[in-house]
């Protein structure tokens, strides 16, 4: 049993090796026609259709998600649905990238008439260079591996990895191209934390709470009480309609263990100055690094010199962001 252990962890070590050494190779098929490729596929009209066969078609999907989270549009045509009916899904303007890693597949070139007729630029994402694909293609990105990590070198392993990394280097490329941003990301992320890191803003979390505030001559009784209505385990401390500090429920408890008679103090003599605050524009995820870096859980939002709310950690991690 030990012996057969032993050798598992050897095979998927090697699994890794061999798929590593093929990625790594791939750097030599980064050549003109990939930068043709990408300039081409910039300076389109239309979408970039992406097309193949059994794992290929798996590996295409992906592609395609990629490129359309990055800013180019892009669908999926499976090439064995195209010749019974989806050919449709090609317009004019479109580029079509067809993956196949021996690019001999008999979907393959059946299909490869038919999308040249309409006059559509075809790329070929294949490893067999000398292949009825790549004779027929306009431009090759080659994904050329040695081997497949497959020990009988037949399931498709090395060959649909360098796929994959193909296809990112692809995407980031033309990502890179469009002078692609943060916040173009986040436009087309606007669901998950993700989404939300990069694009939701203070503004859309505090209005959610209440809004806790003492005067500065207030007394502590009726400050304690604001802080415990309100929930925030804070209140903003005001001169008027001027901001000059913030108390919070640890303040209150160091006065507590001080011995000071409540009956003589005021808000004021508890209150921290200068507290942190942040604008309601500001994105949350800069607001999580304030209160981070500053060891607190609340912030005051200030308009300008107007003090407008609390955003609390609570309310920052009850939207998943970390």
């Amino acid at each position: 049993m030990e012996k057969s252990l032993e050798n598992v962890l050897k095979i998927a070590k090697e699994t890794i090796v061999t798929e590593a050494e093929s990625i790594q190779n791939l750097t030599n098929f980064i050549d003109g026609q990939f930068a043709k490729c990408v300039e081409l596929i910039y300076h389109s009209k239309g979408r970039v259709i992406l097309t193949g066969i059994g794992k290929s078609a798996i590996i295409a999907v992906k592609i395609v998600a990629t490129l359309n989270s990055t800013g180019t549009p892009a669908i999926f045509m499976h090439a064995a649905d195209a010749v019974h009916g989806d050919l449709g899904i090609i317009q004019k303007e479109d580029i079509i990238i067809c993956l196949s890693n021996s690019g001999n597949t008999a979907e393959i070139k059946v299909l490869i008439p038919y999308m040249k007729f309409a006059g559509n630029i075809l790329i070929g994402m294949v490893g067999n260079t000398d292949s009825y694909l790549a004779k027929q293609a306009n431009y090759i990105i080659r994904t050329t591996i040695t081997k497949e990590a497959c020990p009988n070198n037949l399931a498709p392993t090395s060959s649909t990895t360098a796929q994959l990394v193909m296809g990112d280097a692809l995407a980031v490329s033309l990502l890179e191209y469009r002078g692609f941003t943060t916040e173009d990301f986040a436009k087309y992320h606007p669901g998950g934390a993700l989404g939300k890191k990069l694009f939701l803003r203070v503004s859309d979390l505090y209005i959610q709470n209440e809004k806790p505030q003492v005067q500065v001559k207030q007394d502590i009784p009726s400050t304690i009480l604001e802080i415990s209505s309100k929930r925030l385990g804070t209140t903003a401390v005001l001169d008027g309609s001027t901001l000059v500090g913030m108390i919070t429920d640890g303040d209150l408890r160091r006065m507590i263990q001080s011995g000071k008679s409540l009956d003589t103090l005021q808000a004021g003599d508890v209150m921290s100055k200068n507290p942190k605050v942040i604008s309601p524009n500001t994105l949350v995820a800069h607001a999580l690094d304030v209160m981070r870096s500053n060891n607190i859980t609340q912030l005051l939002v200030m308009d300008n010199s107007e003090y407008i709310g609390v955003i609390h950690l609570h309310d920052i991690l009850k939207e998943g962001i970390l």
